[in-house]
């Protein structure tokens, strides 16, 4: 191992948490390392996937977190399916609106 590589963490139900919650920021385009240029568009279906693994990870480890543990990831949940909300309807008003096609005279549909 070289010595200017970084030290790993340690395996903490914490850092376990704020992986899933950068991972779930990222795809929703939130959280990004490089250039603005590069930037990529939000991936809501991965997303979601994030933040739905973060919510069966709190209900498998419900009764066996202390309370520090079960208020972050419970913050983390609401704070990450509000986010989601927020980016859902940025994403829906940008997208372009159909065009309706124009009715002919005389009919009533």
């Amino acid at each position: 191992m070289s010595d200017s590589a970084m030290p790993i963490p340690p395996p903490t139900f914490e850092f376990l948490v704020y992986s899933v919650k950068m991972q779930a920021e990222m795809q929703m385009g939130l959280m990004s390392f490089g250039n603005e240029e590069e930037k990529q568009d939000p991936d809501l279906n991965a997303a979601r996937h994030a933040i739905d693994m973060l919510a069966m990870l709190s209900e498998k480890t419900k009764g066996n977190l202390s309370i520090e543990e079960q208020r972050l990831i419970e913050n983390s949940l609401t704070e990450l399916r509000f986010r989601f909300v927020q980016v859902s309807k940025k994403i829906g008003e940008e997208a372009p609106k159909p065009v309706e096609s124009p009715k002919e005279p005389g009919s009533d549909a």
